[in-house]
This record gives structure tokens, C-alpha cells and sequence, in this order.
């Protein structure tokens, strides 16, 4: 895989940014959780195509809603896009649940019983 060029980089910044935006103000599908936020955007370097990864704060059923939500409200979410940024395609968004902060969570609190332990068996 090629290195991100500087142009690749500022255009997945600004999509974020954007697309944090809109899922923060413009969404109004019930099914779309609250605490939903963008953590990272791939967006090919043609343009044409754009991963969004996603975290829902929430159990299971309302993640896989939000990612229903969001994948029926995608034609809005580009008209949104390319309404504020100014690019010449507007990428078609693929929107892939990221786990990774779920996961360093639970790591976290595995890591604390264990430490816990320890302590307790020290003493």
C-alpha cells in the first residue's frame, strides 16, 4: 500500500470533519444512537470511494441500528458533503463499525482486575 500524500491526508481531515458535523446536527433517523461519533475516514485517492469508521456508544442492537441508519441516510450524508466540501467527486461512504475503543476499554478493566489481584495477593 502507497503512503498517504499530503492532498490525501487534508482531504480525510476535512471529510471528519465534516461528517462529524452532519452526524452531530443534521441526522434526525431514530435509529442512529446519540452518542455516535467518526473516528478515522479513509477516502481513496481518486475520490470515489470513502470508509468511514464509526464508535456507538451503546450495546450491540443499537450499533448495528445506527449502522442501518446511517447506511439508508448516506445519500443525504453525501449531499451534505459535497454541499461543504469542495471537491471534484464526492466518495461514495462505506460505513464499517470500529470496535477499537470498546476494545482498549475492556482491556483496561481486565488490566485493573489483574493489578487489583496482585495487590490483594500481596498483602
Amino acid at each position: 500500500m502507497r503512503k498517504n500524500s499530503i492532498k490525501n491526508t487534508r482531504v480525510n481531515t476535512e471529510v471528519l470533519k465534516e461528517l462529524s458535523k452532519i452526524l452531530r446536527e443534521g441526522i434526525k433517523d431514530p435509529r442512529v444512537a446519540p452518542f455516535t461519533s467518526v473516528v478515522a475516514v479513509e477516502v481513496a485517492p481518486d475520490l470515489k470511494t470513502c470508509k468511514a469508521y464509526i464508535s456507538v456508544l451503546g450495546d450491540e442492537k443499537a450499533q448495528e441500528d445506527t449502522v442501518k441508519g446511517l447506511q439508508s441516510a448516506e445519500g443525504y450524508i453525501r449531499r451534505e458533503l459535497a454541499r461543504t466540501v469542495n471537491m471534484r467527486n464526492t466518495p461514495e461512504i462505506k460505513f464499517i463499525l470500529d470496535q477499537s475503543i470498546e476494545y482498549g476499554v475492556n482491556m483496561s478493566r481486565m488490566i485493573d482486575e489483574v493489578t487489583k489481584d496482585l495487590k490483594d495477593g500481596e498483602e
